[in-house]
């Protein structure tokens, strides 16, 4: 089966008109709720994470293809990632080093290069380095003075850059975050609630204060600078434990409930409609893959891996059955580097087999979606 054109992919990229605004926002268009853009239409966010120019620069490929320019190349990834059937810049920043001494990720895209790559997107604010495979860094006083202050120099620094931005659909803060719970190589540094004390009704009703001062200290931190967009919060592991009372402090000071989940089709569903269920907010899965067989399992991957095409169809038409779910962002990444070992180009820029396949599962959720809310 021929891929779409570009013409095709931008036309089934295109939604009726609803109301128009002049950032992203949530409505509800008949029977679901949707990300409404600036010019008013519904939009279900498809996003692809891990955008990093990186596995290209030690190749002859850099210099020949793109002349060693990060703005050409933006354009390029640009174009693939419309051409792919996605309309989001979802995480941009990647893996990049996978060991028991560090995690680390990508440094994030200024607001030049989410400028050039010319897409909505979705950025990570850096209030708090308590991602759950973060093993260096020491977690911070939540609810301390010295906590908003920083908060407060983060969204000074960044939000007044990126307020009038209307391509930001809004803002994370952190990637899984350890509200209870934490991994080997962190267990060091504990998490930011004991659970333990959840077995009484006064720390429950602790976590329940703490988790709401947390909220409120970054939804204000960020509305100081930037009145306009989503904020779209942490980005909770849907296979940790996930206490109802730290759910419950967000909910005021949150837009959108935003999970990763690395589970079959039918698990991710039902773990975001319990969330939607249980807030009655509309839900995004921020992070997700599934891998062809055979692989090896484990992280960090042990051998290259390859995206499954149809498990990743049968997650986007779960989704579609949610209407609640305002989008999904798919674990990318765009390109194929030593630490990650996956993506949608490798690093001498060739496409990956998955990439057609992929590419009709996006096409056909978007058609949906249009119907849907035609």
């Amino acid at each position: 089966m021929p891929l779409p054109s570009r013409r095709d992919a931008l036309k089934a990229l295109s939604f009726p008109a609803f109301a128009a605004s002049e950032f992203y926002r949530v409505a509800k268009v008949k029977q679901r709720v949707c990300l409404i853009t600036p010019e008013g239409r519904p939009f279900f966010s498809l996003g692809m994470n891990h955008i990093d120019s990186a596995p290209l620069r030690s190749d002859e490929t850099w210099r020949r293809e793109f002349g060693e320019d990060i703005q050409r190349w933006l354009r390029v990834v640009h174009d693939d990632l419309l051409a792919w059937g996605f309309n989001t810049a979802g995480w941009v920043q990647e893996y990049v080093s996978i060991n028991h001494q560090h995690q680390r990720h990508s440094r994030s895209f200024t607001p030049e290069e989410y400028r050039w790559l010319g897409l909505p997107y979705c950025h990570l604010l850096p209030f708090i380095e308590s991602h759950q495979w973060e093993i260096e860094t020491r977690l911070p006083k939540i609810d301390s003075p010295g906590f908003a202050e920083w908060c407060d120099y983060v969204a000074r620094d960044q939000c007044v850059r990126y307020r009038d931005d209307k391509r930001l659909i809004g803002y994370f803060y952190t990637d899984c975050p350890v509200w209870v719970h934490s991994r080997p190589g962190n267990a060091w540094r504990g998490s930011l609630f004991d659970a333990k004390e959840l077995a009484s009704a006064s720390g429950r009703k602790e976590l329940s204060r703490l988790a709401t001062h947390y909220y409120r200290t970054l939804h204000d931190a960020i509305r100081r600078y930037d009145p306009h967009h989503l904020i779209l919060g942490d980005r909770y592991e849907a296979l940790a434990p996930l206490p109802e009372e730290v759910v419950r402090g967000a909910l005021p000071f949150v837009d959108i409930l935003s999970f990763q989940c690395f589970s079959p089709p039918a698990e991710i569903h039902a773990k975001l409609k319990r969330w939607a269920d249980f807030s009655g907010k509309p839900v995004l899965l921020a992070d997700a893959a599934h891998w062809a067989q055979p692989f090896q399992p484990g992280w960090p991957p042990q051998e290259d891996r390859t995206h499954d095409a149809a498990t990743y169809t049968e997650t986007l038409n779960r989704l579609l059955d949610l209407p609640s779910c305002v989008g999904y962002h798919l674990c990318g990444a765009y390109l194929k580097n030593n630490a990650r070992r996956y993506g949608f180009r490798d690093a001498r820029n060739q496409l990956e087999p998955h990439v057609a396949a992929m590419t009709r599962a996006n096409r056909t959720a978007a058609g949906r979606f249009t119907r849907e809310t035609a």
